[in-house]
């Protein structure tokens, strides 16, 4: 049976109440493990090492993403490939993510879209705004108006300063929205992570210096938990990613992946633990100190 014809499209799924997460971050994942290049940021490992690309996709569906983004952004390629919908994404001018909408209406008409926008620091009235001058949440429902099946955010801002401008638009916005933050502890000082600053010796640390703030699994179990209570359905994880925290965002949605048989069970830990097969010792050095270590349960 054709496996592809079983399945549930996008929209379908969305139009169900269903979640859909989409794991990515490629282009950081593959900078860390010594396979990019950081600032051309060219994925030279598509070519060169393949079946790594393969090995990191299926390691984030093993960690529940519903969604194989492919390392790539040639629309019609995609097309001829049987892909099941087109994603343009990290854009911060609203002109340039409505010629997105215009181009995979024009090429890949039969297919929905998801067009996200990255949020900079720009504003109009107050508001957060595109670089050229679109508060976002008027950006969104303009490309859904050319088009755009899903509209939102994506990259350049942390769960922290993300939600804010979502929070706006689940109470205008007609059309599915999409929530794809970075890995980042962005702030209201420093609200996406390009003009994060090292909270010891106040540098810049943008692009490879970034591992100092980065998102924790409690800080990704909260946001899908956040976005879950606004009703966004389209999820993910984008720069900063990696496979624990999409384990993390999967699980806060109630999902139990393949890769969920290994989370953390601090039970059994040798010290933090309190199951009674633990050994003596570690009870032991427990009971003598304990008061100086932090309670810390599953």
């Amino acid at each position: 049976m054709d496996q592809k014809k079983t399945c549930k499209g996008l929209m379908e799924r969305l139009r169900d109440g269903e979640t859909v997460i989409c794991a990515e971050g490629y282009l950081f994942v593959f900078e860390r493990r010594g396979y990019l290049t950081a600032g051309s940021y060219v994925p030279e490992v598509v070519l060169e090492h393949p079946e790594l690309v393969r090995q990191q996709y299926e390691e984030f569906v093993h960690a529940g993403s519903d969604v194989v983004l492919a390392f790539t952004e040639q629309i019609e390629w995609a097309v001829e490939a049987g892909a099941d919908f087109i994603v343009g994404e990290t854009f911060s001018d609203f002109e340039e993510a409505l010629m997105a909408v215009k181009a995979c209406k024009e090429f890949a008409k039969d297919i929905p879209c998801v067009v996200t926008m990255a949020a900079q620091q720009g504003q109009v009235n107050g508001k957060p705004a595109t670089v050229d001058g679109v508060d976002y949440v008027d950006a969104f429902n303009k490309l859904a108006e050319a088009g755009a099946d899903v509209v939102g955010l994506n990259c350049a801002r942390g769960p922290a300063t993300m939600l804010p401008i979502m929070e706006e638009a689940v109470k205008v916005c007609k059309a599915p929205l999409a929530a794809v933050p970075v890995m980042y502890r962005t702030t209201e000082e420093n609200p996406n992570f390009m003009s994060s600053k090292d909270p010891l010796t106040g540098e810049s640390l943008f692009p490879v210096n970034l591992d100092c703030i980065g998102c924790n699994r409690q800080d990704i179990h909260d946001f899908g938990k956040r976005v879950q209570e606004l009703g966004i359905k389209y999820v993910g994880l984008c720069c900063g990613n990696s496979a624990h925290l999409t384990r993390s965002l999967a699980e806060s949605l109630g999902r139990k992946p393949p890769a969920s048989r290994y989370s953390a069970d601090l039970k059994k830990h040798w010290l933090l633990g309190h199951d009674d097969k633990l050994p003596s010792l570690g009870q032991e050095f427990k009971t003598k100190y304990a008061p100086k270590l932090t309670k810390v349960e599953k």
